[in-house]
């Protein structure tokens, strides 16, 4: 196999047909790691507005290392995958501690650092330093497995692929070899219909030549994924004041907050599970009134749906049982905390929602002990 123009030829077509990318525009390694660390799992279309509030907010990898937990979160509020922020400003921290500011340009310490694994450092080190390191995206991956018509999942080869995409690198332009790489995946050698006609490796592809490509990459068999109802409380106080909590620091959505709630139970009602759950998690006593909305929503391994009353605030002081932190906030300060993208529609509802009626007429004196309490004390 002529390694030399299959280079020549996906470099060519990415010359003319490669996308028009922000991060391809500069060469600050620190602007490609967050860009790195933003495309895992997650669509180009949703980084972009990401990426460009990021460093406007955050412009150098200092910054980023400076900036408290809250607003890092605040920033990737809705992007998902909120691990990732927490491995972002971490990975910035060490480089300040450790490296002068300086994202290092080792592959073995690169890999060390928080979020960083094999692909993400080949990204960095490609694109930043023009140093010759492969990646094996999920991108890569279909295009490597048709090219090359393999019949096993790729979880399965992987050892192979990475050698395929070793070789096939160009060691001249690492950088914009992969990057190619990647837009052939995600604009040609789609997962379904692969655009064959207008690919570069057409003639060499073997996949294509022995009419298997739609077939390929083969999947592993597939899983039910798990399915939860939760009950959610829209908790009010005499003051129009909302009751959120901040999950713990460890597990699924660690540090946002939330309004909270949890599991419905067999043969429970959703005004039952709102009720047990707000006095398991906090201790406190409420009335469950009318629905506010129903979402759904889907991570990886679980749908829930989320079924939201407003609730009345009835007595107690909130108790930290389950969360780290609880605040009470009026509607307009909602925006400030970081949510789950789950919970921006119960906000959104809130925003375009009359308040519940009882609100307006609820005697000033059954609740005066709350006040809004201050983020910073919080965090």
């Amino acid at each position: 196999m002529n390694w030399s123009q299959l280079r020549t030829q996906l470099l060519d077509w990415y010359a003319q047909f490669g996308r028009d990318l922000p991060w391809r525009h500069t060469a600050d390694p620190y602007a490609i790691l967050v860009s790195e660390f933003m495309l895992q799992q997650t669509q180009v279309v949703t980084v972009i507005p990401y990426y460009r509030k990021w460093l406007e907010t955050l412009p150098t990898l200092q910054d980023c290392a400076q900036a408290t937990l809250p607003e890092i979160y605040k920033l990737w509020e809705g992007l998902g995958y909120y691990r990732r922020a927490e491995y972002l400003h971490r990975t910035c921290q060490i480089i300040v501690e450790h490296y002068a500011g300086t994202v290092p340009q080792e592959l073995a310490i690169l890999i060390q650092l928080p979020g960083i694994g094999r692909t993400t450092a080949g990204g960095i080190l490609s694109h930043a330093f023009n140093l010759p390191f492969p990646i094996l995206d999920g991108n890569v991956q279909r295009v490597l497995s048709r090219f090359f018509a393999l019949t096993t999942p790729p979880r399965r080869n992987t050892q192979q692929l990475w050698q395929y995409s070793e070789q096939l690198l160009s060691p001249e332009q690492p950088g914009r070899f992969n990057q190619a790489l990647m837009d052939l995946g995600a604009g040609v050698c789609l997962p379904q219909s692969p655009q064959c006609d207008r690919c570069p490796w057409q003639n060499e592809c073997i996949g294509y030549r022995t009419h298997q490509g739609h077939l390929l990459p083969m999947s592993e068999p597939s899983q039910a994924i798990p399915h939860r109802t939760i009950g959610v409380g829209v908790i009010w106080n005499a003051q129009k004041q909302i009751l959120i909590d901040q999950r713990p620091r460890t597990g699924l959505l660690a540090n946002l907050w939330e309004f909270p709630g949890g599991k419905v139970e067999p043969g429970e009602s959703i005004p039952e599970c709102i009720q047990r759950e707000i006095h398991e998690e906090l201790g406190i006593e409420i009335e469950v009134a009318e629905h506010l909305i129903t979402v759904q929503h889907r991570y990886i391994h679980l749908r829930v749906t989320l079924v939201v009353h407003h609730c009345r605030y009835r007595g107690g002081t909130p108790e930290l049982r389950g969360c780290q932190a609880y605040a009470w906030v009026g509607l307009d300060d909602l925006p400030n905390y970081p949510f789950p993208k789950a919970n921006q529609k119960i906000i959104r509802a809130l925003q375009t929602s009359s308040p519940p009626s009882w609100l307006s007429k609820w005697p000033g004196d059954e609740y005066n002990q709350n006040e809004p309490c201050d983020p910073q004390v919080l965090w």
